[in-house]
């Protein structure tokens, strides 16, 4: 399949307006020809009505394109290219009458040919000139456009392209046809000029440029209305090209918009500095608000601050000062001012009494800016604007001015504008570094949350002789809980439940010393009193004074059916004896790991030794079960476990375990949370072997 090369529109319209020109040219020479030999040149009139309104559409459509390609181009740059091409043709116009001028009298520059060829030039200059304008105009008319400006301009290109097609209904200057579509088309064109709104955003300068600009555009079109119908008036052609209502129009439109533009432009420039004034508070303030960023400091959105007041004001100095408690290292930025004359200025503020009232305001939320007069040799007039966070004073901005009484009201209010923005934009950084820190706290307790559940075992050592469980649940996201299990060979297990004192990191943080203080000494296979001795004289170095450890620790003798027990200030366990048909808690005494840091702790250990039976049950524990409240306030305590146990005792560590957390949570209410860390452990003995 052959592939077509893509049709390139402007260059299109380029070459067949130049080839419409060239066939326009030909046919009129032609018929000059005829003219001059009196014979028939055998192209009749209408043929050159065609082809001049071909050349239109074809300059149209090149002019089209190539404006709405470059759509983007501002103001300045569109009116430029209408008195650029105004001045080239100008200048093509001049350079020719000079050429024909410098023949004088010769036959040459009486030559009709010349004459038409010339005259064609012109023709296609001034249409150049005429319709590329219009649509520069039109881009201009339709800033902003709405509904209503589309359609009438759409009215007043129809009407346009009805007066190209007038000339072969006897459309000439003197017939009512040619009048009427004059008036129609000149209202049209008076309506769509007022369309004037991109003259506003124009800056001071940029205005100075475009009258500049329109004036060449309004000189050129006077130039072409004298030149056409005065100077080529009693000239005579083979066809009257320029004297058509199409053009005629072009001229009314493109001089009316010209003429409009300059004086609304001229007429602006006493309120440009206003504009741009406001244009520049604008942008302040955008700036500001978007300054609410990561990266961006305090200090950054003080320093927009400053500017932002400065060019509202017209301020000739300025200072930011903020308190020490917000800025330890202080915080001073100066304009235009140095030191010494900052000090002497703030003696003069500070020695009036309207600053001392304003200074005390005892609610930050109501002190306003305030304008002061000098008696100082430079500034004359000073504002203060105060800088409130969270009904607190930050600091202040101290704008100084050459002239007495040089802030007025409305710099009052837009100053005002900028430093509770400046604020608002200070208060949500420091919340976005709060709420950034507070996520990064929450990922570091993610993280010390999977670290703690991993010193937790997930597998429990046990034989065939006991059975066993364990759970745990912080409180917050880590806890200070443990239980651990060891087996020191096939027949002797170590279990071990303790609780640090505290919740939250600090009491993870002891836990995992407490892990690593019993991994390493079970492993001596001492006795559980000579285990909680060792631990304490580790624990007294490694724990802060007012931290303490409570454990209690189990050596189970599957082989003899003994269990060897030692407390160290942990809640007593609870143990049913299937025998007795009812549960009891151990009675044991001990202190606490790191409550007595001397050789006199050992005094306070005491080991014992019991037997087990098949079907037994230890339940271990921490205080968090205990002492966990309902919604009166009455705590779960020791004899609701026991009675859960006396209930549930025939059934497996897992089940007894979720009897007891369910009863729990049902005790402390739907929703509600415990306050502590608890712990549970639930071991069953299961059968007797043969004692040694």
């Amino acid at each position: 399949m052959i592939k077509l090369p893509p049709i390139h529109i402007g260059k299109l319209s380029l070459l067949l307006a130049i080839l419409v020109w060239l066939a326009m040219l030909f046919v009129n020479l032609v018929r000059l020809v005829g003219i001059l030999n009196q014979i028939d040149s055998g192209f009749a009139i209408e043929f050159s009505w065609v082809l001049q309104i071909l050349f239109f559409l074809t300059v149209y459509g090149f002019y089209n394109y190539s404006i709405t390609k470059n759509s983007q181009s501002d103001f300045l740059n569109l009116i430029w290219r209408g008195a650029s091409t105004g001045l080239f043709a100008v200048a093509v116009y001049v350079i020719m009458d000079l050429f024909i001028s410098s023949l004088g009298d010769s036959k040459l520059s009486r030559d009709p040919f010349l004459a038409t060829f010339f005259y064609h030039i012109r023709f296609g200059l001034l249409t150049i000139f005429l319709v590329s304008t219009s649509l520069l105009w039109q881009h201009l008319i339709l800033y902003q456009k709405t509904k209503q400006v589309v359609k009438q301009w759409q009215a007043f290109e129809i009407a346009m392209l009805v007066g190209m097609f007038l000339v072969f209904f006897g459309g000439k200057d003197t017939e009512y046809p040619f009048f009427f579509g004059m008036a129609l088309l000149g209202i049209l064109a008076v309506i769509l000029s007022t369309n004037l709104k991109w003259i506003p955003y124009l800056t001071f300068k940029e205005k100075w440029k475009s009258l500049l600009f329109l004036a060449i555009i309004i000189s050129t079109v006077c130039f072409f209305l004298w030149y056409t119908f005065s100077v080529e008036k009693d000239r005579i052609y083979p066809v009257n090209l320029t004297w058509n209502l199409f053009l005629i129009s072009l001229f009314w439109f493109v001089l009316v918009y010209a003429v409009l533009s300059f004086l609304v432009t001229l007429f602006n420039l006493p309120t440009s500095s206003v504009f741009e004034q406001k244009l520049t508070e604008a942008i302040n303030f955008q700036r500001l608000s978007q300054s609410i960023q990561p990266e961006e400091n305090e200090e950054q959105v003080l320093d927009i601050l400053m500017d932002s007041c400065m060019s509202a004001a017209y301020a000739d100095a300025a200072w930011l000062e903020m308190n020490s408690e917000d800025f330890p290292e202080g915080l001073t930025q100066e304009r235009f001012i140095d030191g010494d004359m900052r000090e002497e200025i703030s003696d003069l503020i500070n020695d009036q009494k309207s600053v001392q009232a304003w200074a005390s305001e005892k609610r930050p939320e109501n002190i306003s800016p305030i304008t002061l007069r000098l008696h100082h040799p430079k500034f004359e007039s000073v504002l203060l604007v105060p800088l409130v966070i969270n009904k607190i004073v930050i600091g202040k901005i101290v704008l100084c001015k050459e002239v007495r009484d040089g802030f007025n009201k409305e710099m009052l209010n837009i100053i005002s504008t900028f430093a509770r923005q400046a604020c608002i934009a200070v208060e949500n950084h420091r919340l976005l570094n709060q709420a950034i820190l507070h996520e990064r706290y929450q990922e570091e307790l993610k993280i010390a949350q999977r670290v703690q559940k991993s010193l937790l075992p997930t597998k429990l050592d046990h034989n065939q002789s006991f059975d066993i469980c364990a759970y745990s649940n912080a409180a917050d996201e880590v806890g200070g809980d443990y239980y651990d299990t060891y087996m020191l060979d096939e027949d002797r297990y170590v279990l071990i439940i303790g609780d640090v004192s505290g919740k939250g990191t600090s009491a993870a943080f002891h836990m995992s010393q407490m892990k690593g203080i019993f991994q390493s000494l079970i492993q001596l296979n001492i006795s559980p009193s000579d285990f909680m001795i060792k631990a304490n004289a580790a624990v007294s170095k490694c724990l802060e004074r007012n931290h303490f450890i409570t454990a209690s620790i189990f050596i189970i003798n599957t082989a003899q059916q003994t269990i060897c027990h030692s407390r160290a200030g942990h809640v007593p366990t609870l143990f049913h004896q299937v025998n007795e048909h009812k549960s009891a808690y151990l009675e044991i005494d001990g202190l606490g790991l790191g409550i007595l840091r001397n050789m006199q702790y050992k005094n306070h250990v005491v080991e014992k030794t019991f037997t087990y039976k098949p079907g037994d049950v230890l339940v271990l524990f921490t205080d968090g079960i205990v002492e966990a409240k309902n919604d009166t306030s009455d705590q779960f305590g020791y004899d609701r476990i026991k009675t859960l146990l006396d209930l549930y005792h025939d059934l497996n560590p897992q089940e007894i375990q979720s009897k007891i957390i369910d009863s729990l949570h049902n005790f402390v209410g739907g929703e509600r949370l415990i306050d502590d860390d608890y712990s549970m452990m639930v071991v069953k003995f299961s059968q007797s072997t043969i004692q040694i």
